[in-house]
């Protein structure tokens, strides 16, 4: 305003000062005093500098617990992070500051602090499931979006443990997950046998919380047979299956079958009476109360189509078991005895134990048949917003070894 001021006539000028003060604040004999002296520097405004928030500490511990809880995405580990913290002072000196700033960070500033730590890579698994043939006209297909009221609506699938080659007898996981609750069980099997997976699938059906009402599976010949059929029929358990060829269908399961299976047991080949025993007490022990008791995941609850791209909706990180808790239709017993298991358990403790009993499952592979020049292959997992980890060694916490002489399966930054 200055050489408009000077420019300016008498009445104009006290227009233009009632303006100045106005918008300065100025007293009215210092802006004139300011509008006659000599013309204003022109010097861009200094800017402040912020202070970290964040140290190193909070860094610490974020890592400790990133890695303990099998490296879940931000928005997880955030909803983790309050559950998880009177156990992490068991471990660390928190002081009350600490307490708050962990309690207090959000999901973009902890992609921030464990940046460094991550590493993209992608890989693609293939499975070997051959279509079954028989009754499909009696099994309906279901391709429709899951719409269910309560816990017991579950998909199947099988993952295969056959290392590098098909052939001969080698050991299968079975997979279950809850669509409402995101509840997983696993039983490993010995083969594909069509009474062996109608035997793991009722010894499944008897450690769950709630009451089976369905199945959904692929058109695999181990779930498409008589055997399955009846056991369904004779238990009034609902059974579709998906389209051939179109594993969206059954995305709930294929996700849970990286997280749960693949991630922690890798391309390896187990086809041993030992091996099958040690993933079964793994799967019926640790790993399913580490992972439907202490690590929330999100669902997915709209899209939106904006302009071109679609944006998806997510409701807050939950474990199965807070779901199963908010909804109708658990078995109440059941449900109480986990929730009290919970609050006693220990989940940095729980997360080493499954780690040693990973590293014996991986001493029992079959060497023969594992997968060449995956060795020394070793990455951080990068987790996405569905739970999905993307991982380009072969463990839970680094690359699997093809020999049994291999080091601990925890990954070492």
């Amino acid at each position: 305003m200055w050489p408009v001021y000077r420019a300016a006539g008498r009445v104009e000028k006290g227009r233009i000062l009632d303006q100045v003060c106005q918008v300065t604040g100025y007293h009215r004999k210092y802006a004139v005093r300011r509008l006659n002296g000599p013309p204003p520097e022109s010097r861009p405004p200094r800017r402040r500098l912020r202070v970290p928030t964040y140290g190193k500490p909070v860094d610490h511990a974020l890592r400790l617990v990133w890695e303990a809880a099998n490296y879940p995405w931000s928005v997880r580990l955030k909803a983790l992070l309050p559950r998880w913290l009177p156990w992490l002072k068991k471990r660390l000196s928190i002081s009350p500051r600490l307490e708050s700033q962990l309690l207090r960070i959000s999901p973009r500033q902890i992609d921030r602090r464990l940046r460094p730590h991550k590493v993209k890579a992608k890989r693609r698994l293939y499975g070997r499931t051959k279509p079954g043939t028989l009754l499909k006209h009696h099994i309906p297909i279901r391709a429709e979006r899951w719409e269910v009221d309560g816990p017991g609506w579950t998909e199947i699938d099988l993952v295969s443990h056959s290392g590098d080659r098909a052939d001969g007898e080698f050991i299968h996981s079975l997979t279950l997950t809850d669509i409402l609750t995101g509840w997983t069980e696993t039983q490993a099997v010995l083969g594909k046998s069509q009474a062996f997976v109608v035997e793991a699938l009722e010894q499944i059906r008897q450690r769950l919380p709630f009451e089976l009402r369905g199945i959904d599976s692929d058109n695999g010949s181990e779930f498409i047979n008589h055997h399955l059929h009846d056991y369904c029929e004779l238990l009034e358990i609902k059974f579709t299956r998906g389209r051939p060829y179109k594993k969206d269908d059954n995305a709930h399961v294929e996700q849970k079958n990286w997280t749960h299976v693949r991630r922690l047991l890798g391309y390896l080949r187990y086809d041993s009476p030992k091996a099958l025993l040690a993933m079964n007490e793994l799967y019926r022990g640790e790993l399913r109360s580490f992972q439907n008791l202490f690590l929330p995941s999100v669902k997915l609850m709209s899209k939106t189509r904006v302009g071109s791209r679609l944006r998806r909706h997510y409701d807050l990180p939950r474990t199965p078991l807070d779901r199963l808790l908010a909804c109708r239709g658990a078995k109440a017993v059941r449900v109480a005895a986990l929730r009290a298991l919970r609050d006693r358990l220990d989940p940095f403790r729980l997360s080493e134990t499954v780690d040693r009993r990973l590293r014996a499952i991986h001493a029992l592979s079959n060497p023969r048949h594992n997968p060449r020049g995956r060795a020394m292959e070793a990455a951080a997992p990068v987790e996405n917003r569905n739970g999905a980890v993307s991982h380009k060694g072969l463990g839970k916490r680094s690359a699997f070894p093809t020999a049994p002489t291999a080091p601990s399966p925890r990954l070492h930054l």
